[in-house]
């Protein structure tokens, strides 16, 4: 390009990621299993020209999955990868304002999709191509998927589009949540249940409902999808950084409530982020003691969900050269991935009301 993008409002390079867990995997097909997912989204023509084709393929879906499903049955995770480009699509679409892509609009779409899921004959969707590759997706998940775990994938899904339709309506309204609603509410965008079901399909992890809905483990698994969540804002910043009224992110909520810049605000947003994390560790390892085989790959792949998140995005270049500052995606645009050696914020008492819950579990 001509011009030079402008620079980061967060600062001139991304914070140190604290992250205690096994670090670096990813799926020995990865490769392959990538190729496979470019010639299904070519076959049903997802993106309606190149450009759009360029922007969809630098969300790098595929290294997603395989970062954070690095292990398991290639097929189930070459099914999930379809679905992460298909779902980055819709987040595109969601997030761009444009074809009246308001809260009425986004809510809409969100019910008539879950239904679509939950009844692939309902033909509630316009005849479009991402329409009939969603057909596919959704009728090979439910050949694929045992009922159980069905009801786990529609249940994630809901949590992406509910959170997708507050954070839309607090951009209707003008409006942006105090830092304790966003912590309630502000992770469910990202999805977390939508992706550990297929993690635990694809590595045949069968937890009965009783022991993946015990008040325990929904507190960990709502504490790793707000790490991934806080970690998506900060990797993701730049690429809305342009939105007025300003995104609904970690980073801007804390800026907006501590009347300071964003750059000022990264240091709290990381601090609790790491607070989280050591309360993550802290339960999980409690957890871990004792745990039947299932249990304790659950909480694995809980661990590598994480861990995942951080490497795939810092490698991704939809955040590393985003749209709003570039005509394409650069190829190999990465971030310089640092970590930290301990967290930056500490304290024994839950840092926010809404998270409170978690610091509970602590205790048997």
């Amino acid at each position: 390009m001509s011009r030079s993008p402008r620079p980061s409002r967060l600062g001139d390079r991304l914070p140190a990621f604290y992250c205690p867990l096994e670090r670096d995997l990813l799926h020995p097909e990865a490769k392959h299993l990538e190729a496979r997912a470019v010639e299904w989204l070519d076959a049903f023509a997802i993106y309606p020209d190149p450009v759009e084709r360029e922007w969809g393929l630098a969300t790098h879906s595929a290294d997603f999955s395989c970062r954070i499903v690095p292990e398991g049955d290639p097929e189930t995770l070459l099914l999930f990868i379809e679905w992460n480009y298909w779902a980055n699509a819709v987040d595109d679409w969601q997030d761009s304002g444009a074809g009246g892509a308001d809260t009425a609009a986004v809510t809409e779409h969100g019910l008539r999709l879950l239904r679509t899921i939950e009844d692939p004959d309902a033909a509630l969707l316009p005849d479009t191509p991402m329409t009939r590759a969603l057909d596919d997706l959704v009728r090979r998940s439910h050949a694929r998927l045992n009922p159980f775990q069905l009801h786990r994938f529609v249940g994630g899904t809901r949590d992406w589009l509910l959170g997708a339709a507050w954070q839309s309506a607090q951009a209707d309204a003008g409006t942006m949540p105090s830092l304790n609603d966003f912590a309630a509410m502000g992770s469910l965008a990202n999805g977390t249940r939508f992706s550990l079901t297929w993690s635990d399909a694809a590595r045949d992890v069968r937890l009965p409902a009783d022991a993946l809905c015990s008040p325990a483990l929904s507190a960990l698994t709502d504490a790793a999808g707000f790490i991934v969540s806080a970690d998506n804002d900060l990797f993701s910043y730049d690429k809305d950084d342009h939105l007025d009224p300003p995104e609904v992110n970690l980073v801007n909520v804390i800026a907006h409530e501590e009347d300071c810049s964003p750059a000022e605000a990264v240091p709290r947003a990381v601090a609790l982020r790491d607070r989280v994390m050591d309360l993550f560790v802290a339960l999980r390892d409690r957890l871990a003691r004792g745990a039947d085989p299932h249990l304790a790959r659950h909480l694995e792949g809980l661990g590598r969900y994480m861990a995942g998140s951080i490497a795939w995005q810092s490698r991704a270049p939809r955040y590393a050269s985003p749209r709003n500052r570039y005509a394409l995606p650069l190829d190999g645009a990465r971030f310089a991935l640092r970590y930290a050696d301990g967290p930056s914020g500490a304290g024994a008492e839950p840092p926010l009301p809404a998270l409170a819950r978690w610091w509970r579990h602590l205790d048997p």
